[in-house]
């Protein structure tokens, strides 16, 4: 599996997703700089989380409009496997890969600690080596979090089974302390169209290896892995 990691001024994981992509697939990730307009051949493009151009104006609006972008926006056309991670999130939503936008959190704070999720669809490539309905206990680390979309975007996404994944009550945990943003039906992430574009705000990368103390992030690359190699 060939992959991509973007990277803008002020991205600051983009390290850890290309650590986990090379050590899941054997493979170093090309990593492409913000202003380049040239792209190699590859299977899978990463948006990695950060604070693109310091979160000016809105969070990925201005990392939207980026040279790379094109090419990112033109290889997802053509069925090459996209994920956003965080701040990937809210750029490939700034961008028109994925309905919807990212807000401030409903608590108006920053929130960084590990999340419940449901895992909603594992008809994908980036999901397949999930159970459906497992949960699963992944970082979070954002301001503005809080997934926001009209109701007929809603009732597309939950009705094409477009859910990727859910937030959910960790053991120990009320309900009510599960969503750490606000996020509408509670949702973590979402599925384009044609599932081969991934945005979610939790951090996968950050539960890949054991001495992260959590490694129920290793499934999602390793579903990649086994996808498209």
């Amino acid at each position: 599996m060939k992959s991509a990691v973007i990277v803008f001024p002020g991205s600051n994981c983009d390290r850890d997703i290309a650590v986990a992509l090379e050590q899941a697939s054997g493979r170093k990730p090309h990593m492409a700089f913000h202003k380049d307009t040239e792209l190699p051949d590859v299977d899978v493009i990463a948006v990695p989380g950060g604070f693109s151009y310091g979160d000016y104006l809105r969070c990925g609006a201005m990392a939207a409009h980026s040279p790379i972008m094109k090419l990112v926006k033109e290889r997802a056309a053509k069925g090459v496997r996209v994920v956003g991670i965080c701040n990937g999130f809210q750029i490939i939503a700034e961008a028109g890969l994925l309905p919807g936008a990212l807000i401030r959190n409903k608590s108006l704070k920053y929130v960084c600690r590990t999340v419940g999720l449901t895992v909603e669809n594992t008809d994908s490539d980036f999901t397949k080596k999930y159970a459906k309905g497992q949960v699963i206990g992944i970082p979070v680390g954002h301001g503005e979090g809080n997934y926001v979309a009209d109701e007929e975007t809603l009732k597309r996404l939950e009705g094409e089974g477009l859910v990727a994944f859910r937030y959910a009550a960790l053991p120990g945990q009320s309900a009510d302390q599960a969503n750490p943003n606000g996020a509408t039906n509670d949702i973590a992430g979402i599925f384009n169209a044609q599932r081969n574009v991934l945005g979610m705000m939790p951090h996968p990368e950050r539960a890949f290896d054991p001495l992260h103390g959590n490694i129920d992030g290793r499934a999602f690359f390793d579903s990649l892995v086994e996808s498209l190699s």
